[in-house]
């Protein structure tokens, strides 16, 4: 499901593209890309979620001094994204480029692709997704772009 993502969001989001293509449409062209039906609407009911989870009365475990708070990770949790994954998220969130409902968005969204482990390359870009689908969050997408596509130029001593 992830390779079905990561295609839709290099071909149509992140390329510009006319992101607005009906369903059976874009499923035809998957399918001739060479994907499988079952992943293909498992990634489109991911996307989805996504799109639902904009609203934040959705996520009723956060309030106002969520900001404030330090994210204890579960067991779960923690089996699926290492220690680098977690300091990699803190680091997004102390700098600004995501808040307490956007790293939980991130969260989930991370859960709902079934997979065991997500490593730091996988989690940057669902960072990107989401950040690109939450209103409001042009700058901090702009951001995270820099974070992963800038590469330093030169080294410090």
């Amino acid at each position: 499901m992830f390779d079905i993502l990561m295609y839709l969001f290099e071909n149509y989001i992140h390329s510009e593209a006319d992101i607005f293509v009906e369903q059976n449409e874009l499923t035809d062209e998957l399918l001739r890309a060479g994907f499988n039906q079952d992943e293909i609407y498992k990634a489109l009911d991911w996307l989805e979620q996504l799109a639902d989870l904009q609203h934040s009365d959705e996520i009723p475990y956060l309030n106002a001094t969520a900001d404030q708070a330090v994210r204890i990770y579960t067991e779960k949790e923690c089996q699926m994204l290492d220690v680098q994954c977690r300091g990699f998220i803190m680091f997004v969130e102390r700098v600004g480029v995501i808040d307490s409902i956007t790293r939980e968005m991130i969260i989930d969204r991370l859960f709902a692709l079934e997979k065991p482990y997500i490593g730091l390359d996988d989690l940057k870009w669902v960072i990107l997704m989401v950040l690109f689908n939450v209103p409001g969050k042009e700058h901090a997408y702009a951001q995270m772009e820099d974070l992963i596509f800038d590469e330093p130029t030169e080294y410090l001593h």
